[in-house]
């Protein structure tokens, strides 16, 4: 393989993979996915309108628009949206600790923003790509897990992706709708936010540059997790976008295993010097294995670009000696686990 900041995996792509699509928009297009996603698009020579709720993106490329919406309002939505041919939909709230503290700001922006969105790409006659959640499934019965694996969410964020999805494959079969959803398993890479980024790898990463002991939840080998890079995700929104039938579920992952302290020990690797885990055992919630059977993705022509020990040496160079430490709150999963108990 060749380097890491050789390689784009969407270039693999034939130019006219998405050639019948005229105009594209990507809701969230300011995040952190959305920001690959639209340089990935605007590379492959296609114009981009971005839709965010952010009041300006200082990150636009030449060749994309930025519009700022909310989502939640169903009229802005449907006059953001009018005209276009494919729409990426990456927009919502995705913090799973937010989700417990404020539901219904939660359920808002995920299910409710994503009815808004289908209602508009089916009034625009355009095709939908959902970035959902592995977060869907709840607590795995078999690794790995494909689509069919049953979908019982313990989280309010997981039943707010779910709502979506549910509303998405309600419109396909009532309207027409051409849609299809991706579910992704933990993503990472460069550019990530440190205040809002809940994900192990860059949150690893962050700590351990810093010589610091890295905090982890729950039991470290029996914790795992599916790492897919932010690139190779991007690759396959596009492949989803080029060539699935209008209904289907696909996960989005790298197919591959890390525990807690593997990870751990591919970032001391990356690094040159060992990383320290300080774990704590108390919450076991998510000391689960979350893994992606990719086979369905795999038969669209994905192939993983980035494993993980590249994208941990990529991603700690970029960082660089004392990157800024991450802030977001520790995983709760039950309103217990935020308010101390009274006395």
């Amino acid at each position: 393989m060749q380097g890491m900041g050789q390689v784009q995996p969407w270039f693999m792509l034939s130019p006219d993979c998405l050639a019948r699509f005229g105009r594209i928009c990507v809701t969230g297009g300011a995040g952190f996915v959305g920001r690959h996603l639209v340089r990935a698009l605007v590379g492959l020579n296609h114009p981009v309108r971005v839709l965010d709720i952010a009041p300006t993106c200082a990150e636009v490329p030449d060749g994309a628009t930025y519009l700022q919406v909310d989502l939640r309002d169903r009229v802005a939505t449907l006059a953001a949206i009018e005209g276009a041919d494919l729409v990426f939909h990456l927009a919502g709230n995705a913090n799973g600790t937010r989700s417990v503290t404020d539901p219904w700001f939660d359920f808002e922006s995920n299910a409710v923003a994503t009815f808004n969105v289908a209602e508009a790409c089916a009034s625009s006659e355009a095709r939908l790509v959902y970035l959902s959640s592995a977060c869907v499934y709840g607590i795995p019965r078999a690794t790995p897990m494909d689509e069919n694996h049953p979908t019982e969410p313990f989280l309010p964020y997981g039943a707010s992706k779910l709502a979506g999805e549910h509303v998405i494959r309600a419109l396909v079969g009532a309207w027409r709708l051409s849609a299809v959803i991706g579910r992704s398993f933990v993503v990472y890479g460069p550019g990530e936010n440190p205040r809002t980024a809940g994900g192990e790898v860059s949150q690893f990463l962050r700590w351990h540059l810093n010589e610091l002991p890295i905090p982890v939840a729950g039991d470290i080998d029996a914790k795992t997790r599916d790492f897919v890079h932010v690139h190779d995700l991007v690759a396959a929104l596009l492949l989803l976008a080029a060539g699935t039938e209008d209904g289907e579920v696909v996960n989005i992952g790298s197919g591959a295993e890390t525990s807690m302290r593997q990870l751990a020990d591919v970032v001391g690797q990356a690094t040159g010097y060992p990383a320290e885990l300080a774990a704590d055992p108390r919450v076991l919630d998510d000391s689960y294995r979350l893994v992606a059977d990719i086979s369905r993705l795999r038969a669209l022509g994905f192939q993983p670009c980035y494993p993980l020990s590249a994208g941990v040496t990529a991603l700690a160079a970029e960082l660089g000696p004392r990157p800024e430490l991450p802030t977001v709150a520790a995983a709760a999963f039950r309103r217990e686990q935020l308010v101390p108990a009274e006395v």
